[in-house]
């Protein structure tokens, strides 16, 4: 997923400090209802960047479709617009939960941080997913890990993690080191590894090879295809998927796969797909 960049105004800050001690409480027991409802199993959201278009156009709509689809949560790339509350709403009519937020790297930096953690507790969300960094040598990268590390700790007595989202370009070697390595060997179990299968794959680097570096650490995962065509969904493509789900639930830790497909002719029938293969494999 490509960063989307978001704001909070003002008066959303206002609104969600006031709201926020019931919006993080009750969009946990929203998720072990999700967890329970689903026999036991891993529950599975959408990132909401493969129907950007459709979100855009008809935010209320499309959450509609994706709750009809089966799709328990969502995981936000951008808010068009919408302040916490109005989207806080919107889930909650749907029985939907937030199982994750891609949010830019510049909003959990010191003179934001207050205001994203009451945005995404009144939404209900506990995994703040940082979705693009770049570093140009180990130390950029260690200096970021340093960093995640500090936001952690400040971000733990709200009940939430930080994270960050992998791209192809974290598996590139610096000094003999991909950053993805750098970053996660210098950084807390609590700071969230989301891999992404497809953009690791694009890397160069094998999902399950890398998920068994990092036990526990793969709290929320993208599940997206990889090696078949542009509309390929899971298990018409090349990605080592009972690898893959045999780790998430055995030693990942995982709470939420998240699926993701950018570059459908029809975005709402490719993330129907993906949910109708992950049934079959008995997944959802």
């Amino acid at each position: 997923m490509k960063p989307i960049p978001s704001s909070v105004s003002r008066r959303e800050f206002l609104l969600t400090s006031a709201l926020g001690a019931a919006g993080l409480t009750l969009g946990a027991s929203a998720a072990q209802t999700s967890s329970a409802s689903s026999g036991g199993k891993i529950p599975v959201g959408v990132q909401l960047y493969s129907v950007r278009e459709q979100c855009a156009k008809d935010l209320p709509g499309t959450l509609s479709a994706v709750a009809k689809i089966g799709y328990k949560g969502v995981e936000f790339a951008g808010y068009h617009k919408r302040s916490a509350p109005e989207l806080r709403k919107m889930l909650d009519d749907l029985g939907l939960v937030t199982c994750g937020t891609h949010t830019p790297y510049e909003s959990v930096l010191a003179d934001k941080l207050a205001e994203t953690i009451e945005f995404n507790r009144v939404i209900g969300n506990k995994f703040l997913i940082v979705p693009w960094m770049t570093g140009k040598t180990k130390q950029e990268w260690l200096d970021k890990a340093k960093l995640f590390n500090e936001l952690a700790d400040k971000v733990k007595s709200h009940g939430m993690f930080v994270g960050y989202h992998a791209h192809a370009h974290d598996f590139e070697k610096l000094e003999g080191e991909s950053a993805w390595d750098i970053f996660f060997g210098g950084t807390k179990p609590g700071v969230v590894m989301q891999l992404d299968t497809s953009n690791c794959c694009e890397g160069g680097a094998d999902p399950v090879a890398v998920l068994k570096k990092y036990p526990r650490r793969a709290k929320t995962i993208h599940i997206k295809a990889n090696g078949g065509s542009p509309e390929a969904v899971f298990g018409e493509d090349k990605v080592d998927w009972k690898g893959v789900f045999e780790f998430c639930e055995s030693k990942g830790g995982t709470q939420w796969y998240v699926v993701e497909h950018e570059s459908s002719k029809d975005p709402i029938d490719a993330i129907r797909r993906g949910y109708a293969a992950l049934k079959q494999m008995k997944k959802v």
